[in-house]
């Protein structure tokens, strides 16, 4: 009898269109510690079946997102091949699962910056979103803040100004002493270009949390 593997539990392998069966299946590997599971995952990056790719980097992703970020962040390089893939979804769950490997693995994460930064360059809403929060992550983190603070606040610079709340909330992780005034001035350029009320409520409360801790 032929063992179970991870591949045969996903869901297009059982035949279902919802995500359930790949949550549960990251909360299995969580539980059983099943790293040879995540390494077939991995490999499955490059099936030659797209719903088994999409299956699986949803699953690796999953993974990260339930706080066990370190089970998948010893595949970082891989994950970083796959932003230069085609396909959309590729890109955004392997940036989503960079997003979380940053914060156990910030090194490895690091040496992907100008794959992530092309990426973020042409991706969808998501793989921004996530890829404003690797930036976020590093830049918060002394050595490799160099590196990362210049990219981070360009993307705040140029972002959908309905995008910017957001950013900024997870760009707060990055602002210390020497660089807040730099934020403050960056948020007063950009006020005038929002027109929703709850957007400027929350550039404001960014604001006076900002100009409290001076």
């Amino acid at each position: 009898m032929a063992l179970l593997k991870a591949t045969d539990l996903l869901a297009s392998s059982i035949g279902r269109r919802d995500d359930k069966p790949n949550q549960e299946l990251a909360d299995a590997i969580i539980e059983n510690k099943q790293y040879d599971w995540v390494k077939e995952l991995i490999g499955n990056l490059n099936h030659k079946d797209k719903n088994i790719q999409s299956d699986s980097i949803k699953v690796l992703y999953e993974i990260g997102e339930r706080g066990a970020a370190n089970m998948i962040s010893p595949y970082c390089f891989e994950f970083g091949e796959v932003l230069t893939s085609k396909n959309n979804r590729m890109v955004w769950g392997a940036m989503t699962a960079l997003d979380m490997i940053a914060s156990v693995y910030p090194k490895g994460v690091r040496d992907l910056l100008p794959t992530i930064v092309r990426a973020i360059d042409k991706g969808s809403v998501i793989t921004i979103d996530h890829g404003v929060g690797i930036l976020a992550k590093l830049a918060s983190i002394e050595q490799y803040a160099d590196s990362a603070f210049p990219l981070l606040i360009e993307q705040l610079k140029r972002c959908p100004i309905k995008q910017l709340p957001t950013y900024i909330e997870k760009a707060e992780m990055a602002i210390n002493e020497h660089n807040h005034n730099l934020f403050i001035n960056l948020i007063l350029l950009r006020l005038p270009e929002v027109d929703n009320d709850s957007q400027k409520i929350k550039l404001n409360k960014v604001l006076n949390r900002l100009r409290r801790s001076m």
